[in-house]
């Protein structure tokens, strides 16, 4: 098993963090720091992070959390800000599945198994993402059909997405629209790149999973086969 893939599994983080972390210098084998991480762990390897040994969860833990505005999606931060991982009580090492800016509030989940963040993040498997924003004005027929075909949203990056629903009032409109590449800040950039001010933005869909009823800064447990919906099995 290479060494990235060993820190997802024992609930560091994501595979692509992982790789981070060990080119970083974090990580020993048998006491040795190594920074490749396409190193081969052998059977009898004493990995450790962050001087803490690993071994490998034998049980995954994901939780959904409504996640309020003014809260960072990070495991930690060096400013005292709270983040989502300050709303679950849990002695296992978790983290979240991908970013929600601090203004934007909705579906978090967040997990203790690298390789399903991994998994969901993924462009390729193209993960379904649902979020609701609150828009100055209203989309045309122009601007509905660039969101499909892929717009250009600065860095050399194209941001897509399918307009599932508009319902316009006055001066403003409430907009649902499914994304599939989890671009970072994706949603505000595709609305910034067609004129639009964004008043509000929540994301309530993450693949399967919607929040239902809970409200702000409230989680659940996922269960074993919304679990494994996740994991595609």
């Amino acid at each position: 098993m290479r060494l990235n893939k060993y820190l997802a599994k024992s609930g560091v983080a994501s595979r692509r963090e992982s790789d981070r972390l060990i080119q970083e210098g974090t990580v020993t084998v048998n006491s040795q720091v190594t920074t490749d991480p396409a190193y081969q762990v052998q059977e009898n390897d004493k990995i450790t992070f962050d001087g803490k040994v690993l071994t490998l969860q034998e049980k995954t833990v994901v939780y959904m959390l409504n996640k309020p505005k003014n809260v960072i999606t990070t495991a930690r931060d060096t400013h005292g800000r709270k983040t989502v991982l300050d709303f679950i009580p849990s002695n296992r090492r978790l983290f979240p599945i991908g970013r929600l800016d601090k203004d934007t509030t909705g579906l978090i989940l967040i997990t203790d198994n690298g390789e399903l963040a991994n998994y969901l993040m993924h462009p390729k498997n193209r993960i379904p993402r649902y979020y609701k924003a609150e828009i100055e004005g209203k989309l045309n027929s122009k601007d509905i059909a660039k969101v499909k075909k892929g717009i250009f949203i600065g860095e050399g990056e194209f941001g897509r997405g399918e307009i599932v629903e508009q319902i316009s009032r006055k001066t403003r409109s409430i907009i649902i629209i499914c994304l599939r590449q989890g671009k970072k800040r994706e949603v505000r950039r595709i609305l910034y790149f067609l004129n639009k001010e964004v008043y509000s933005l929540h994301r309530s869909q993450y693949g399967t999973l919607k929040l239902g009823n809970l409200e702000p800064g409230q989680w659940r447990g996922l269960r074993d086969e919304e679990i494994k919906k996740l994991q595609n099995k």
